[in-house]
């Protein structure tokens, strides 16, 4: 049964994750939030702006809240999802800051508004009539990937991560090393 505590649950774990999306950047130099960290070229401050287009369409548009600010069209010929996974020299931090929370707010905004079982539809999906539970679903999961991304690309650039200080990662990881190469023989 899907209640009010599901969507509290639901929408906690959301805020949650946003947090931590948005402590990646901190204290991180210009180029660092910016720079390309894959062979596909994930960056932080792309993963965030990439959030900001999920959080304003399917927690606003997909339940006719429009977001202010002009989305990129899906069925647009020309669409490519990698388009909105960096940012612009022109674009600076702050804006890339400001719109991801703005566009959580306007999310915030559907989720306190409408019941768990308001209906919509997300023409792109092979099911499309959905209800708010299974759209904050989406948005959560899709929220929580990229956090992983985000954890792994800070662990990348400057050894930070959510884990408990003071543990001694060199032996831990030279623990998994030997494991792996002893596997391999």
């Amino acid at each position: 049964m899907i209640d009010e505590f599901a969507k509290e649950y639901l929408h906690d774990s959301l805020r949650w994750v946003r947090e931590s999306l948005l402590s990646k950047v901190e204290g991180l130099s210009e180029y660092d939030v910016r720079r390309p960290l894959t062979h596909t070229g994930t960056n932080l401050l792309g993963l965030l702006k990439h959030l900001t287009i999920t959080e304003a369409r399917y927690l606003g548009e997909i339940f006719d809240r429009p977001y202010a600010d002009p989305l990129p069209d899906f069925t647009d010929p020309g669409y490519a999802n990698r388009d909105h996974l960096w940012v612009t020299e022109h674009e600076s931090r702050a804006h890339i800051l400001t719109s991801y929370r703005r566009a959580c707010e306007h999310a915030d905004a559907t989720i306190d508004a409408l019941p768990i079982d308001a209906r919509a539809t997300v023409p792109w999906w092979p099911r499309p009539d959905v209800m708010l539970f299974n759209v904050m679903v989406h948005v959560l999961t899709e929220s929580n990937r990229h956090a992983g991304h985000a954890d792994i690309l800070r662990e990348q650039l400057d050894g930070t991560t959510n884990n408990t200080p003071g543990t001694d990662w060199t032996t831990h990881r030279a623990a998994i090393e030997r494991a792996a190469r002893a596997a391999e023989s």
